[in-house]
Parts: structure tokens; sequence; C-alpha cells
């Protein structure tokens, strides 16, 4: 194919005839992670447990019905959140007891992370029940295979504290731990957020992962202080948003001259020697002046 030709969409091939499996589920508590957006992204057997589920415990049970409609499911629902946890919790268990098949779900992803699922798993454990996962889509690991970061260690925060001086002592409690940081945060706290991140981590790169799987899936990537100056100038992002930071001291990983070499080609591609420098320094944690000679160097390549 021609350099200047854009590669065109394939036709879609035959729809897919999906087709859900009975299954005969065991008493307990099955764990069940269902999309982060994309209705797609659930799994056959997150569909087959659910539509055999003696009852499905939902965060929303409005949310969770635009899944169960999408694939024309409709078992029996009952909302279990952080309001009613308390109360519903001994009706559950009382369920449990008596054998039920117990299908449990969040809004979106998997249960129990950054939601109220951990005290009812945890009575069900002390209980004698059995808890069953059933993985599936998570926004934590979604953000952490697009951000471009380090990834054979990493450490998941959740949400820093609101409060900005109780942010402040956490981050601080962060600085020397070993991994790439992956967090939560609120579209109306991140500019904040950020900029505290960048007084207390140091010029690490970063990756603002938005609205993951969805119409309007967003990763923006930059050093910490960059990407908190670009917020604080805009109206507050909607949606979902996941923060992945680089581990602390040198945040270049390896990167074999191909790989360079590809990454520029596609940012240049797509704008000016300068952006695409940046872009890519940003992506790889390597330093710009050394990204910039390589730029050159295929500059000089292609003028030949």
């Amino acid at each position: 194919m021609p350099s200047d030709q854009k590669p065109t969409k394939r036709s879609p091939r035959a729809p897919l005839s999906l087709a859900i499996v009975p299954v005969e589920l065991a008493p307990g508590l099955h764990v069940v992670a269902t999309p982060i957006g994309h209705l797609g992204d659930v799994t056959l057997r997150a569909l087959a447990t659910i539509a055999a589920a003696d009852l499905v415990l939902c965060e929303d049970t409005r949310v969770t019905r635009k899944l169960l409609d999408r694939y024309g499911l409709n078992p029996p629902l009952l909302a279990y959140h952080d309001h009613n946890a308390a109360e519903v919790r001994p009706r559950i268990l009382r369920r449990l007891a008596d054998s039920a098949a117990i299908a449990l779900v969040s809004d979106a992803g998997t249960p129990l992370i950054s939601d109220p699922g951990y005290k009812l798993v945890a009575a069900a454990l002390e209980a004698g029940n059995r808890v069953y996962p059933v993985p599936g889509a998570s926004a934590l690991l979604a953000a952490l295979v697009a951000a471009g970061l380090p990834t054979d260690r990493f450490y998941f925060e959740g949400f820093l504290p609101s409060k900005a001086g109780q942010r402040r002592n956490r981050i601080a409690e962060l600085v020397e731990i070993p991994a790439t940081l992956v967090l939560y945060e609120s579209g109306p706290r991140l500019a904040e957020s950020l900029a505290d991140l960048a007084n207390g981590l140091g010029p690490r790169s970063a990756a603002v992962c938005r609205e993951l799987t969805k119409a309007f899936e967003e990763v923006r990537r930059g050093k910490l202080a960059d990407l908190a100056a670009q917020f604080a100038k805009a109206a507050a992002p909607k949606g979902e948003i996941v923060l992945v930071i680089a581990p602390p001291g040198d945040t270049a990983r390896a990167v074999s001259s191909e790989e360079l070499d590809a990454r520029l080609k596609r940012a240049l591609a797509r704008g000016t020697l300068k952006d695409a420098v940046a872009e890519v320094a940003d992506e790889t944690g390597l330093k710009r002046r050394e990204v910039y000679a390589r730029a050159l160097a295929l500059a000089d390549e292609d003028n030949r």
C-alpha cells in the first residue's frame, strides 16, 4: 500500500449467532464481571451465569437492565449498594444458606474493585459458602495496557481522598512505591489531583484514560505537570477516568530502534516534528534530545 494511501475499514463479516448455553449453577456467590462500556465485552460465561442465577445483585438495577435487555435475559434482580448493604446483606446470606446460586455484578467492570462487594464476599465465606469468580472486563487493566507504561509491577490505589490536605498526604506515601501507580478519579477533581500528583511525585510520565471502550474513548499521555496544565485550561471532563503513572526513578523503558522508528513515523504522519518528538518522548520515557535526533535522521532518510 502506498505510504500516502489511507487504510480503508474492512467490510463487516456475517453477524455471529450468539447462543447462551444453559448451565446449572452450583450454590454459592458468583462474582461476575460486566462490561465497562462496550456491551460486547461481556463473556459468554458471564451471560450464562446471570441467566441461570436464582438472584442477581446489582449496584443499580437500571444500569444492569441495559445489559440484560441487550442479550434477552430476565433474571430476578435485587439492588445491593453502599446505602442498603447493611440491611440487605443478611437477606442474601439467608438465601445462600438455602443453597441459592446468587450472582453479584457491579455497574461496570469487576465487582469488589472500588465497590461494596468485599463485605458480602467476606461474610459469605465466613458463613461457609463457596465464592466463584467469573472474570472479565476491568477499567484498571484496560487502562494499564493502553497507557504505554511499565506493566511488570503495578499498585492500584483506587480513589485519592477528596480533601486537598488528605490527598497530598496520601500522595507523599505513594512516592517510594516501586511500581506503576493506577488510580481512579472524577472529572471535577482531575486537574487538581494531577497538580498535586505532579508536585508530590515529580516529573513522571502518566496517562489519563477516559471513557475506555466507549464512543468517546480518550488516552492522553504526557508528564504529570503538563497534563495538569492541559486539564486546568478546559472544562472538567466527563465520564470514567483512570490515571496511570510511571514508577519512580528513570521512567524510560526498553524501546527497540524498530519500535522507536515506528512510533515516530506514525506521530510524524499526524503532526509536526516538534509535536511528534514530544508525543514519542512522553510515551516511551526517552529523553527528548534522543528522540529528536532519531526523528531528524528519519527525515533525512526520507529526503534522499
